[in-house]
């Protein structure tokens, strides 16, 4: 039995799997919010009051960095470390991965249902697989395979220069500059990135803001907001941001694609992709990953999917469990 978690500021998701079943099953599942509890043991504990079986293994994806087996969440104070759990758990080690390492682990566990193919491309067998993902921020990652099965590689990718491509996103640039003395990615791809590209194109608009679209942004998530004004049309400069923010995203892909050589494919996870899906489905996504110069044919031969399975990272988490579990 594989105790898995998918750690973030707001929430944490653990779940039990039966690692002796194919695919992997969720025996028991619970989310628990993260700021209600003083670190990761103490919603173990809880966790573990609830669904009370013998744990073999056990392995958390992190939002954040892991260093000598220790990740400090800045947003919770928790200071995650895997002696410590793996003492608590009675094992001999337990697996600490960035997040995107999981979600990354979580795609070898995915079904065709769980999928939406954007470009089918041909996928080279054991070719390196690039993992991007928006949501409150924006990560990066790969699997790459080391002569016996793939292993995730870290990133922090969505921390790099902007580089904007044509005229209006050198406005926007200029635009983000007058606001951060740095522009990463992840400033435009994520959902505060999404206001952004909003309130760039409100800063150019000559109509006023609408009352309904102010009062809705104050009263829920402005980017939820944003993106679903922009699906249904119903203002030019949602519309305007949601289309752009799609393009970036494309773009960025196709860098992702680019750097880690992902011809094993190109997955879209995050929170965002699946909301969006109507808009990511047209042209614009695609067409900015392959417009690379060059190199379009041989971005045009990567297969790129959309991952609509939102516990892809606790799969990936558990996946992660098991193969240490293998191994032992």
């Amino acid at each position: 039995m594989i105790l898995a978690g998918d750690i973030g500021g707001t929430k944490t998701n653990l779940a039990i799997f039966d690692g002796g079943k194919e695919p992997l099953a969720v025996d028991f599942e619970k989310s628990y919010p993260s700021q209600e509890y003083r670190s990761l043991n103490e919603v173990i504990a809880a966790f573990r009051k609830e669904h009370a079986v013998t744990i073999t293994g056990a392995a958390f994806g992190i939002a954040g960095p892991i260093v000598e087996g220790r990740s400090k969440l800045t947003n919770l104070g928790w200071d995650v470390s895997a002696a410590g759990i793996a003492a608590d758990l009675r094992l001999k080690t337990v697996g600490l991965l960035n997040d995107l390492e999981a979600t990354a682990y979580g795609i070898l566990r995915l079904r065709k249902e769980d999928l939406v193919v954007l470009q089918a491309g041909k996928a080279e067998p054991r070719g390196a697989i690039a993992v991007i993902a928006a949501g409150t921020g924006l990560g990066e990652g790969a699997l790459v395979w080391d002569g016996r099965r793939y292993r995730a590689m870290p990133s922090e990718g969505g921390h790099s220069d902007f580089a904007p491509r044509n005229e209006l996103e050198m406005d926007l640039l200029r635009f983000l500059l007058g606001r951060h003395a740095r522009v990463s990615y992840e400033r435009v791809v994520a959902g505060p990135g999404l206001v952004s590209l909003y309130e760039f194109f409100r800063s150019r608009a000559k109509n006023p803001e609408p009352a309904w679209l102010r009062d809705r942004m104050a009263a829920g998530d402005p980017s939820a907001v944003v993106s679903s004004a922009g699906l249904e049309g119903t203002e030019e400069s949602c519309s305007g941001a949601l289309r752009l923010f799609v393009s970036l995203y494309g773009a960025e892909a196709g860098n992702v694609a680019l750097k880690f050589l992902a011809t094993g494919g190109v997955y879209i996870g995050g929170g965002i992709a699946p909301k969006i899906l109507a808009e990511i489905r047209k042209d614009e996504f695609i067409a900015s990953f392959n417009h690379k110069g060059r190199y379009e044919p041989l971005l045009r031969r990567m297969p790129v999917l959309v991952v609509l399975n939102d516990k892809t990272a606790l799969l990936g988490a558990a996946h992660y469990a098991l193969t240490m579990h293998e191994q032992d």
